[in-house]
């Protein structure tokens, strides 16, 4: 699947949220004569089955009652195996052709899946849990591939046994053929009731195990704080009680399933005794022959069989239909339009920033930012504080267009921000998050990921000097080419941090962003970073997140938020002279630092 272009996956959206018949039929595509390959040489798998009925009719009433032990036994006898080779030769081929549908639309749609959970909007994420989108591209994709694979192709077969067999039983005797299917709406009214009440139980059943799925990612994800916290006990005790309602919810769904076959082996086997029967008498009567009396009991198998696995079908359909909506759940959500913008820069940007009171409101929250204005000149550097919750993140955010304001405007370069594109916009704006991120792979590849193209190792080496973690690299067995290990476990947090400033600084943005990018360092290495930092941020707009009044004291422009509100802004000289927030903390910190003072002095005098 081509995602770059974006056209091929935004075909498949709209056609997949159409209808389920209209989404299935479109998976299909490139697959379709493969798997009218596998639905043909079905039906010819059923015609040979049916062959060797009439052959074993003209076995019983033309061979043995006449008594030809010569060469046309032999023949007959032939005749079986060249049937028999046929029917498992086409039942082989079906198969496979069916697998290869169903294994390339599995592929086809996980790839799509993919694709589009990672072009959801940041809303989207932070509001749905990982394991449930986990659920949802696995097991449910999977339930998917068995509907090709066996349930679809099943539908098939038994249209095929039962339409084949039905009109050769109807050439043999019209009576036995209407005989033989009495029962059969009964079966099909059956299905339905329990086709209704599985599919729920088996939706239900999903969901749960979508929440053991999520219990389980979150445990193995923060193991390091279970174990510091000794919280074993009680991780257990939530995953048993995830599981133990998880086993409740499979054991309804398994009373269903096995409510329903007892049932419809019942009705299957008093049809088939009720053919027997009738036959049996038609045969004493001499209303057919022995011949066809065989031939009629191999094929009736072939019509009530059908049927009770229809209802089977329909029941393991219902199924695979509840993972299709679950999936359509995911897919109805709106992509975000990377390149989407009527705005196309041709040159680079300056970084010129202007906020003329923006709000901004979650979805279904009151306001996080309210009349937010401040100009930000090219090359500037703007520091954020505030309290915990004050809208510090969220207004950064804003400038990646991760979310869109809902009020006022936000310009740049005195362009309306929305009319660049995200993907442009993302290019030129290098992030360092509060929490560091690493993936499982070495520390170069990690670096080198933000590039977006080929790097060079001097280029790499020059990134991890400015962030203050060449050294440390060396001091590792492999140097560059160490693993990190997942989220990056094996490093410290303040080296994490580092690595991600120097995996930042490698895209060389025009507009930074430092989300308290320093809050995982020491002292010593936060001057050594902040003085990378000063140099790099030359000639480019750099937001600072930080709860640290020496790290931002060189800001050109500090902002203090409150409550979604600026309630100061200025230079640290400026602001220290004035009554409010950023003085009490500047107070605050200062006495904090008076204290340890005192306190190092004390044990050194001791």
């Amino acid at each position: 699947m081509s995602s770059q272009n974006g056209q091929e996956p935004l075909e498949l959206q709209r056609n997949l949220t159409k209808s389920r018949a209209n989404g299935l039929w479109h998976l299909m595509a490139g697959y379709r004569w493969i798997y009218l390959g596998a639905i043909v040489t079905l039906g010819l798998a059923a015609g040979m089955r049916t062959a060797s009925s009439f052959l074993l009719r003209f076995l019983v009433d033309d061979v043995l009652a006449q008594g030809l032990f010569d060469q046309t036994l032999l023949f007959v006898a032939l005749g079986f195996v060249v049937i028999a080779v046929f029917e498992g030769t086409f039942t082989f081929l079906s198969g496979r052709l069916a697998a290869q549908t169903s294994e390339g639309i599995a592929r086809r749609l996980r790839d799509f899946m993919f694709d589009h959970i990672q072009r959801l909007s940041f809303a989207y994420h932070d509001t749905t849990q990982t394991g449930e989108l986990i659920q949802r591209a696995t097991s449910d994709v999977d339930a998917i591939r068995r509907f090709f694979a066996q349930e679809a192709t099943g539908f098939g077969r038994i249209v095929m046994l039962f339409t084949i067999n039905f009109i050769a039983i109807f050439s043999l005797n019209a009576q036995l053929a209407l005989i033989s299917v009495v029962i059969i709406p009964f079966i099909i009214i059956m299905s339905y009731f329990f086709f209704r009440r599985i599919s729920v139980a088996y939706e239900l059943y999903q969901e749960q195990e979508a929440s053991l799925s999520t219990t389980l990612q979150e445990n193995l994800s923060g193991v390091r704080v279970v174990k510091a916290f000794a919280r074993q006990e009680y991780e257990r005790d939530k995953f048993e009680r995830e599981n133990s309602e998880r086993l409740s919810r499979g054991k309804r769904l398994v009373r269903l399933h096995s409510l329903y076959w007892p049932s419809s082996d019942i009705l299957a086997g008093a049809q088939m005794l009720l053919g027997f029967f009738v036959g049996a008498i038609m045969t004493i009567n001499g209303t057919i022959t022995v011949g066809t009396y065989m031939a009629y009991t191999s094929m009736v198998i072939w019509i009530i069989w059908p049927m009770r696995m229809l209802g089977r079908l329909i029941v393991q359909m219902s199924q695979a239909l509840v993972s299709y909506d679950r999936l359509m759940e995911v897919v109805v959500e709106e992509r975000e339009e990377l390149t989407a913008g009527t705005y196309a820069p041709t040159t680079s940007l300056r970084g010129e920033i202007v906020f003329d009171n923006v709000c901004f409101e979650y979805e279904g929250t009151s306001a996080v930012l309210k009349d937010i204005s401040f100009q930000c000149r090219p090359g500037q550097m703007v520091a954020l504080m505030g309290y915990t919750g004050s809208g510090k993140t969220t207004l950064v955010n804003l400038l990646p267009r991760f979310y869109e304001v809902t009020g006022g405007r936000l310009l740049l370069d005195g362009v309306a921000l929305h009319r660049y594109p995200r993907r442009y916009l993302r290019q030129q704006i290098g992030i360092v998050e509060q929490e560091p991120f690493l993936f499982s792979r070495t520390i170069e590849e990690n670096i080198a990921y933000s590039a977006g193209r080929s790097v060079s190792e001097e280029e790499i080496v020059a990134a991890a000097k400015a962030a203050a973690i060449h050294d440390v690299i060396l001091g590792f067995p492999n140097g560059y080419n160490t693993l990190v290990g997942e989220r990056g476990v094996t490093l410290s947090g303040g080296q994490k941090q580092r690595i991600t400033i120097a995996r930042t600084l490698l895209k060389d943005p025009r507009i930074l962003i430092l989300d308290d990018a320093t809050s995982s360092v020491d002292t010593e290495t936060e001057v050594s970073i902040q003085d990378a930092l000063a140099r790099l941020m030359q000639n480019r707009t750099s937001f600072v997140i930080a709860h640290r009044i020496q790290t931002i004291m060189a800001a050109d422009l500090i902002l203090v938020l409150d409550k979604g509100r600026i309630v100061q802004k200025g230079t640290h000289a400026e602001l220290i002279e004035q009554a409010g927030i950023y003085r009490d903390i500047y107070d605050l910190q200062a006495q904090i630092e008076v204290d340890l003072e005192q306190e190092i002095e004390g044990l050194v005098a001791a």
